[in-house]
C-alpha cells in the first residue's frame, strides 16, 4: 500500500461506506424522493473532521444510489454531490456554515435529478436542500456531542 494509507484507514472507509449504504437503503422511501430525508447524510460530517474519509462516504453513496429509482442519474449526480459536499465540509471549519453549504450544494445538484417529477428545478432544489439542511443540522449537533468522547474521536482520527 502507499505510504500514509493504512489497513485501519481502508477498514474504516469500508465501514463508513457500508453504514452509509445500509442507512440509506433502510429508509429508502424517504431517501429517494423529491423531498429527501437521507439520515445517512449525517455521517458526511466525518469529512468535516478528516478528509481521508471522503472515499468511504463516496463509495457508500455509489452503493446506495445503485438502488435509486432515478438510476444512473442518481449514481452520477448523487456521487458528484457527495464528493463536493464532503470537500466543502472539510474546507469550511464552522459546522453550521458547512451544513448550510452542504444543503445548498445538494439542492442545486440533486434538484436537477428530480425534473422527471414534473416539478420546476427551483422547487426541486429547495425541496432537496431543506431536507438536507435538516439532516445536516442534526449531524452537526450529533458530532458536536460526539466530540466529548475523546476515545471515539481518537479512534477515528477525528481530532
Amino acid at each position: 500500500m502507499n505510504k500514509g494509507i493504512s489497513v485501519k484507514l481502508v477498514v474504516i472507509n469500508a465501514m463508513i461506506a457500508g453504514v452509509y449504504a445500509v442507512l440509506t437503503l433502510a429508509i429508502s422511501p424517504i431517501a429517494y424522493s423529491e423531498i429527501q430525508f437521507r439520515l445517512s447524510e449525517i455521517i458526511v460530517f466525518l469529512a468535516f473532521y478528516n478528509r481521508r474519509y471522503i472515499p468511504g462516504l463516496t463509495i457508500g453513496c455509489i452503493i446506495a444510489n445503485l438502488f435509486s429509482p432515478m438510476g444512473m442519474l442518481d449514481i452520477v449526480f448523487g456521487t458528484l454531490s457527495t464528493i463536493i459536499v464532503c470537500i466543502a465540509m472539510y474546507l469550511i471549519k464552522n459546522r453550521y456554515l458547512a451544513a448550510g453549504a452542504g444543503a445548498i450544494i445538494t439542492g442545486m445538484i440533486i434538484g436537477l435529478n428530480y425534473g422527471s417529477f414534473n416539478i420546476p428545478y427551483v422547487i426541486n432544489a429547495i425541496y432537496v436542500a431543506v431536507g438536507e439542511l435538516i439532516v445536516l443540522i442534526i449531524g452537526a449537533l450529533v458530532f458536536k456531542s460526539l466530540e466529548k468522547n475523546d476515545r471515539l474521536m481518537n479512534l477515528l482520527d477525528l481530532k
